[in-house]
């Protein structure tokens, strides 16, 4: 990074800042030098100036630690889209759930004038403080799936979307059920006091009322392997007939599956969520329950870089017709099943 050179974001207003934010990572950002495909296929194809290496950026990274699969993912995703950009240079903090820790890695990425932070927060409003000091500095803060308290403490805000992910898992069930008004359709949840587990048991029960149908049967579990399999076999024992199940979370799913399986159960069809490698490999074999899974983004580490880049290289989103591109993003929610797994399983996570 230039000591001698002007920041371009210095102390903007709230109201540029805001607008300068969050659609600019889906600028293609694939590389820094466009392969010449010849055409045809699908996809976006066409190089910008984006694509063009620039001054080079310090980012600063910070996310907890990776004691789940679609947390180590996050890193994971992150240092592979750096890796992409001869124009960046990123430092990663160590991953830690003390949130005492996190705010003195992101105090350390201040004093040492980094270009830009991209933060996933163990506690977004506890880390909302050191956020905004980064912001006052100059330094844009990208902040990713946990929201901080302040829409001042972030240049951009990237976010899956949990109620959309019930809504995709009940319309799924839907689109296999919908003709059955007497099918009974069970729910495995995550941890019932996060905000994130209600949204998501909200927008499922919203999709399935659609088509004349309820959860009839619903226990949580914690988002761990133990904690999937033990509410699963409390559910399979309160359940004799079930048609459907949706497991919130693939990881506590791998316990999910065992349960399934030691009960010898095999009436209904499961489906996952967030999206992980080995769900989809199930998917792709056909030989469990598992028909589909529901992706909650482990990429958004990763569009926290590639929008980090582009916001320190004072770039614009190429890709829309606005001079000014959105202050936040919410990721899509898509049904992977075996028509589509092949589209997304090389960026899944590994549980």
């Amino acid at each position: 990074m230039s000591a001698t050179r002007q920041r371009p974001f210095r102390r903007l207003p709230y109201a540029t800042v805001a607008l300068l934010s969050a659609g600019v990572l889906a600028a293609g950002c694939t590389s820094n030098t466009p392969e010449d495909t010849g055409g045809g296929g699908g996809g976006n194809e066409a190089a910008s100036a984006n694509d063009e290496p620039g001054e080079t950026v310090t980012i600063g990274f910070s996310a907890p630690a990776a004691d789940h699969g679609w947390m180590a993912g996050i890193t994971e995703a992150a240092r592979a889209e750096a890796e992409k950009y001869e124009d960046v240079e990123l430092v990663v903090a160590e991953g830690t759930n003390d949130v005492s820790t996190q705010i003195s890695q992101v105090e350390t990425f201040i004093n040492d004038g980094v270009d830009a932070i991209v933060l996933l927060p163990f506690d977004g409003a506890a880390m909302t403080p050191v956020a905004l000091q980064a912001m006052e500095a100059g330094i844009p803060v990208i902040n990713v799936d946990r929201q901080f308290d302040s829409p001042f403490a972030a240049r951009a805000t990237i976010l899956g979307d949990n109620y959309g992910m019930g809504v995709s898992a009940g319309t799924y069930v839907c689109e296999q059920l919908g003709d059955n008004p007497d099918a009974v359709v069970a729910e495995i949840a995550g941890i019932d006091s996060l905000p994130l587990t209600q949204e998501r048991s909200q927008g499922f029960a919203d999709a399935l009322a659609d088509c004349g149908l309820n959860v009839d049967n619903r226990v949580a579990a914690d988002f761990t392997v133990e904690g999937g399999e033990e509410a699963a076999s409390n559910l399979l024992q309160a359940a004799p007939q079930i048609d459907a199940i949706w497991n919130h979370d693939d990881d506590q799913g791998v316990g999910v599956l065992a349960a399934i399986q030691s009960a010898g159960r095999d009436e209904f069809f499961m489906v996952g969520g967030a999206g992980s490698a080995n769900a989809m490999r199930a998917i792709q074999e056909g030989n469990s329950v598992l028909q589909a899974t529901v992706i909650y983004p482990s990429t958004q580490g990763a569009d926290g870089i590639a929008l980090a880049r582009l916001v320190a290289q004072d770039k614009n989103l190429s890709d829309v017709a606005s001079q000014e591109v959105p202050r936040q993003i919410v990721l899509n929610a898509p049904v992977v099943t075996a028509d589509n797994v092949d589209q997304y399983i090389d960026s899944a996570f590994e549980s």
